[in-house]
């Protein structure tokens, strides 16, 4: 644990690595409990990933490549191989639209199979995963350096932020809320308005509970607030994540993203998307091959069982959306930033 890149995490922590096993904070009881779910194995990484026990694409990548580690250590002699691609495969078919995930898992492949042993093949595996998770935190470090050069402040401003994209979502600190953060320690915050973000209201349960931990001004409001509260001319930027980004700067976030870069664009108001690089597909055209998950429509009728809605109604129950780059100010990565994206520009920094 002491050596675990979350002991040297800003904020709060979403996984805790110990060599043997990970433990991962299950985000669907927050804030109301604070519960670990320990995984010794690939399965119950990659089950955790799917039941959105951790969520945020850098953090489901580094999950994934942890659960790479323990399928290597917990491998039989006979089939070490074997089993190690197993795993590999039940884990990328946990999420389907967070590049993240299947960026870290091409990294371990490519670490597992270079190794010509199991012993060799658990080490090797395990200091990758470790390397993932550093590289994340260190990543997020520099996008926030980023973004305040982007931003160029001479003054404190409000901020509008969607779903969360905090420590919890993260190797630590944050991507877009990692941006927050800086601007709160350079004294450039004023406020952030924290969008619920329905149906899983990651929001209000893990966003404002971050920001309320770290003392720092937050006003949550529902979704269909965010419209009046552009409109009042309090907030400067909204300041988002993605979970993938294409090779013409089409951005897929967390459902309701592409509504904000609307509004923004109306009220003229600042649009960044904050990520790290490895979320960047140069693979895609665009955002209309972006695979985009659809989830069961009880996340939308009930919440915890309550219900709010008929039981028989039909849902759209989209994860994400995808917001065309023509909406976007800025792209921001900790290679740095690409503004008013299109292919040529994230070519120059991303090819």
């Amino acid at each position: 644990m002491a050596n675990s890149p979350s002991s040297r995490s800003m904020g709060t922590v979403a996984m805790r690595w110990h060599g043997d096993r990970l433990e991962l904070l299950d985000q669907r009881l927050l804030p109301g409990e604070e519960h670990w779910i320990t995984s010794e194995g690939a399965s119950g990484v990659a089950q955790c990933i799917t039941d959105m026990v951790v969520r945020g694409a850098p953090a489901i990548g580094i999950s994934a490549a942890y659960g790479v580690a323990l399928a290597a250590r917990h491998a039989g002699t006979d089939d070490w191989q074997g089993e190690i691609e197993r795993a590999m495969d039940e884990l990328a078919r946990s999420r389907p639209t967070a590049v993240n995930l299947f960026w870290a898992l091409e990294r371990m492949g490519r670490v597992f199979r270079a190794c010509q042993s199991l012993p060799e093949a658990a080490e090797q595996l395990a200091a990758e995963a470790v390397r993932i998770h550093e590289e994340d935190l260190a990543a997020n470090l520099a996008m926030a350096d980023h973004a305040l050069e982007v931003m160029d402040l001479q003054a404190p401003i409000s901020v509008l932020t969607h779903c969360n994209t905090g420590a919890l979502a993260t190797g630590g600190y944050g991507t877009a809320l990692g941006v927050i953060r800086r601007l709160h320690e350079k004294q450039l915050l004023e406020r952030v308005y924290a969008d619920e973000t329905r149906p899983w209201l990651q929001g209000s349960r893990l966003t404002a509970w971050e920001l309320t931990r770290d003392e720092i001004p937050v006003t949550l409001n529902a979704d269909g607030a965010a419209a009046a509260i552009l409109a009042s001319g309090k907030v400067k930027w909204i300041v988002v994540g993605a979970d993938r980004i294409t090779a013409n700067g089409d951005v897929a976030n967390k459902i309701g993203t592409y509504n904000l870069a609307v509004l923004a664009r109306y009220h003229n108001v600042g649009f960044m998307v904050v990520a790290s690089s490895s979320t960047v597909d140069m693979a895609l055209a665009s955002g209309a091959q972006i695979p985009i998950e659809e989830r069961e429509g009880t996340e939308v009728r009930e919440i915890r069982g309550i219900a709010l809605a008929p039981a028989g109604v039909e849902v759209f129950n989209p994860v994400f959306d995808v917001t065309p780059a023509s909406l976007i100010d800025a792209i921001v990565t900790e290679k740095g930033a690409v503004r008013h994206p299109d292919l040529a520009a994230m070519q120059a920094l991303f090819a």
